[in-house]
């Protein structure tokens, strides 16, 4: 369901988000959705890690969180998105603990194209991954 605006409401945007089998298994939550941001969580699990040196997760787990996080930004902030058409991603320092939170903003809804912005940061609230996806409506 949908408010007047076109905003998804809260437990829709949850239901919509758990849909997909690979949501599920990064084990996303939405945390929070306000009139400027979506709030996604991902827990840490063994899996993600790639290098077991450090104990860090793995850049491409990184950023799918920051695609998802846009595309599902877009979407319950009144847009349409489908699918990625560009995806840019920043790391800024390894993720080596979790959970891990992405922050999602919209930058533009527009009728082809809409452009949302992301960042991730572990629970010290420092910044991991920044990133930043232009979607197909």
């Amino acid at each position: 369901m949908t408010t007047p605006d076109n905003r998804i409401e809260l437990a829709d945007l949850r239901k919509m988000l758990h849909l997909a089998p690979f949501h599920r298994w990064l084990g996303l939550e939405v945390v929070d959705l306000t009139e400027a941001e979506l709030i996604v969580e991902m827990p840490w699990r063994d899996e993600i890690v790639s290098n077991p040196v450090i104990g860090s997760v793995h850049g491409g787990i990184l950023s799918a969180l920051i695609d998802l996080t846009g595309l599902y930004t877009i979407n319950a902030l009144g847009g349409t998105a489908r699918a990625t058409a560009d995806l840019h991603v920043d790391f800024h320092r390894p993720a080596t603990s979790g959970p891990l939170r992405a922050t999602g903003r919209v930058v533009k809804l527009g009728k082809q194209f809409s452009v949302a912005e992301t960042r991730i940061e572990d629970a010290a609230q420092r910044l991991l991954a920044s990133g930043r996806g232009a979607y197909v409506g």
